[in-house]
């Protein structure tokens, strides 16, 4: 157990107005260990933390952290979820077709919505995601580097 990475995520919750539990202060700090990881991941990194948790809690918590703004949940098409830690800010992502990796882009405007839209249809936008598609530099460099 990482103990002060723990007592950073133990503070983070706090300062959100959650409840620490052991569940949220692992998958927060599972959260933070990776980067765009799946539900399964953070899991894994929860379990090596506390022993046993099943998948339904980490949804759970995952949930509530969203919630709460300590996480972001990104859906890339034809990915499932992912979870990171980097909020509050204006960026969006790139991932590449073969591979599913995933990585942040600055918006090229800080303030969000960083895209105004052609018609609004009485809406007041607040936030313009972006998903960038390509091929990351380890498949550009391989045969099966082609879209899936």
């Amino acid at each position: 157990m990482h103990a002060s990475f723990d007592e950073s995520a133990a503070a983070e919750l706090r300062g959100a107005g959650l409840r620490v539990t052991a569940p949220r202060t692992a998958v927060l700090a599972a959260a933070r260990a990776g980067s765009h990881a799946t539900v399964d991941t953070i899991a894994q990194g929860a379990r090596e933390r506390i022993g046993s948790i099943s998948t339904q809690a980490v949804y759970d918590v995952l949930a509530a952290l969203a919630r709460a703004g300590l996480v972001r949940r990104i859906e890339p098409a034809g990915s499932p979820a992912r979870f990171e830690t980097r909020v509050g800010d204006n960026h969006h992502h790139v991932v590449c077709r073969a591979c599913g990796s995933v990585a942040d882009v600055d918006c090229r405007r800080g303030a969000a919505p960083c895209i105004a839209p052609v018609a609004d249809h009485g809406f007041l936008i607040d936030e313009a995601e972006v998903t960038y598609w390509g091929l990351c530099p380890d498949c550009q460099e391989t045969p099966q580097g082609v879209t899936k």
